[in-house]
């Protein structure tokens, strides 16, 4: 019998339990702390159960929300009470003025789930995915027309996205999440949402260095071939992390400087890396030349997990951690459609649709029965 197995729970019991945890807690009380003057209101663990209700049903809006709570007497008695959609708007910009202190939560929350799965964040996937945003996004305004120049969401910009399913790629208007994921347990580490315009290689050293600034000793990289360029080969390396991307295709490896070292017995097989002194070892196969093997400095063509080894294929065959998270969190987390304007509100719903996600996670990882000593 598996004692590992758990029953799973109803949208309000995960609610009880998330509302009740210590982090979840922390944030409730410095978000009281900041209420000093002016009238009541809604208590703060009402406004906080909302938000994380709503990322919970998966509603885009805060309307379909106290709708739904104004019907549902489970909800109400975790909450508390049914608020006013108005109060949830108003906690909403309240959040906004006090990032700081939802950062602190999803640190607190990301360090709790560290405690109990020790291996998360050693291989991280790191990708971007379009987010479309809340507005007028034809760029014509009629066909053949002239190109529109005013947007109901203005921070919002015009980038590239890749074919999906039944979905062509091509042009969007909106935003892009760029995210680094655990590769084995698919738990955002990190993540930023910056506007469609913006390179999605900008972004992979800073979701690295938050990871690790948040406890987590990350040892590979795991990204597609955009990535595959060499200030962020370096740049993971400078980190001490080791990158696992595809292979660009570029002017150096049509001439083929990527194939590995070769001689009249044919080519030489991988025998190590050096980290330390970035390079990597790789011997004859008959052992019969002079040197029997070289050291190669690792480089974008040459990394420190060479492509060919079973070891990179076993770990960018992880990459799909990323993808199969963002999926989620869009279908089952309500983090799509965006039903909210400016870069500062969107990132606010995708912090809180992920905290969501972490502490739910959290809170089935605590309600894991202890396996009992043999």
């Amino acid at each position: 019998m598996d004692v590992s197995k758990v029953p799973p729970r109803t949208a309000v019991e995960q609610l009880e339990a998330v509302l009740a945890s210590p982090e979840v807690s922390g944030l409730i009380a410095e978000l009281e702390a900041l209420r000093w003057t002016g009238r009541p209101g809604y208590p703060v663990r009402s406004m906080v159960g909302m938000a994380l209700a709503k990322s919970l049903y998966a509603i885009p809006t805060w309307t379909r929300t106290v709708r739904l709570v104004a019907e549902h007497e489970g909800l109400q008695r975790v909450i508390g009470c049914a608020p006013s959609e108005w109060a949830c708007y108003r906690f909403a910009r309240t959040l906004r003025g006090h990032s700081e202190a939802l950062s602190a939560c999803l640190d607190r929350v990301l360090a709790a789930v560290a405690e109990r799965l020790p291996d998360m964040g050693q291989n991280i996937a790191i990708d971007g995915s379009d987010l479309s945003a809340y507005a007028n996004g034809q760029r014509y305004l009629s066909k053949h027309g002239p190109e529109r120049e005013r947007f109901s969401d203005p921070d919002a910009s015009w980038g590239h996205r890749s074919a999906v399913s039944t979905r062509k790629g091509g042009g969007f208007y909106g935003y892009k999440v760029h995210a680094a994921v655990d590769a084995k347990y698919d738990l955002p580490l990190a993540w930023t949402v910056e506007t469609a315009k913006d390179a999605e290689q900008a972004f992979a050293l800073g979701l690295i260095d938050a990871a690790k600034a948040r406890g987590f000793e990350v040892r590979t990289a795991i990204m597609d071939k955009g990535y595959d360029v060499g200030p962020i080969h370096d740049g993971c390396m400078d980190r001490g992390v080791a990158p696992v991307t595809a292979l660009k295709e570029t002017t150096r490896t049509e001439r083929g400087e990527h194939k590995p070292p070769c001689c009249e017995h044919g080519e030489w097989t991988f025998s190590g890396a050096d980290f330390k002194r970035r390079r990597t070892k790789w011997r004859c196969p008959t052992g019969i030349c002079t040197p029997a093997s070289v050291w190669i400095k690792a480089t974008r063509l040459h990394p420190l997990i060479p492509r060919e080894s079973k070891r990179s294929r076993a770990l960018y065959a992880s990459r799909g951690s990323v993808e199969r998270e963002f999926g989620r969190l869009k279908h089952e987390w309500s983090l799509l459609p965006l039903r909210v304007r400016g870069l500062d509100r969107v990132r606010l719903h995708a912090d809180l649709t992920i905290l969501a996600k972490l502490a739910c996670r959290l809170a089935q990882e605590r309600a894991k029965p202890i396996p009992l000593a043999a």
